[in-house]
């Protein structure tokens, strides 16, 4: 039988595993706030509500629209100053399947949705090609605001966002990922690989299985490459137990 020392060393354990994803996240708020001359920052009544169960022995998980709200009107980096609307994400909150772009264009910027542009709109078909739907899976992006003219996002921008995907991913608790495009699959998998090496077989992230494959807005210039992806797709749906 376990002490009382165990089961409290055990409770601190998970308390510390729990706040894991969320040390980069503070630091990279820390960060961005001394560098643009911000020496102190106030505080919403629900964010304090939140920090003051920091200090507790009972922590409990938290949930997307916890994420979300801590989100805010972020000004973590510089994306927020073109940006109209913040991108977080939406489908299933305990999705088993989740898709993960690169960053939001026009039409998403516009709606504050995921992929539901042109791209999206093919994503779509591929979804429901899976005998699946939009909302039985969950679709968001590695970074949550449109970079100018649609660039590639640039490493910053990266680095700054992940932890909010890295605690989506946390809640979900998803069996499977998709990444759609390079920067989605090398961000995620910490990896330089092209996707088109990449692709085709699963990766493995903290025990989820990653299938890369091109991206749908690739697909619209490239419709000689929707073949690939519909193989990935299929292996895919091998291994999915619908």
């Amino acid at each position: 039988m376990k002490t009382q020392a165990e089961n409290s060393k055990n409770r601190k354990k998970s308390v510390i595993e729990n706040f894991a994803d969320l040390t980069g996240e503070i630091s990279n708020t820390f960060r961005f706030l001394a560098e643009t001359g911000c020496r102190g920052f106030d505080c919403s009544k629900e964010s304090i509500e939140t920090v003051k169960k920091w200090g507790s022995s009972f922590f409990l998980p938290e949930t997307l629209p916890e994420i979300r709200m801590s989100l805010d009107d972020c000004r973590r980096c510089k994306l927020s100053k073109g940006r109209k609307n913040i991108v977080f994400g939406e489908g299933d909150p305990h999705a088993k399947l989740v898709f993960i772009g690169e960053a939001p264009g026009y039409d998403e910027d516009q709606k504050g949705l995921p992929f539901v542009g042109a791209a999206g709109q093919l994503l779509t078909k591929i979804i429901q090609s899976m005998n699946l739907t939009r909302d039985k899976v969950y679709i968001c992006n590695i970074i949550k605001c449109r970079p100018p003219g649609n660039r590639n996002p640039e490493p910053d921008e990266i680095e700054t966002c992940m932890p909010f995907l890295s605690r989506q991913l946390l809640v979900i608790k998803p069996d499977f990922i998709c990444t759609l495009g390079a920067i989605a699959a090398q961000s995620l998998l910490k990896t330089t690989t092209p996707v088109s090496r990449l692709k085709g077989r699963f990766h493995d992230y903290n025990g989820i299985k990653v299938m890369p494959t091109y991206h749908p807005a690739y697909l619209l210039r490239n419709p000689d490459k929707k073949r690939d992806v519909w193989d990935d797709m299929k292996k895919l749906m091998k291994e999915y137990k619908y």
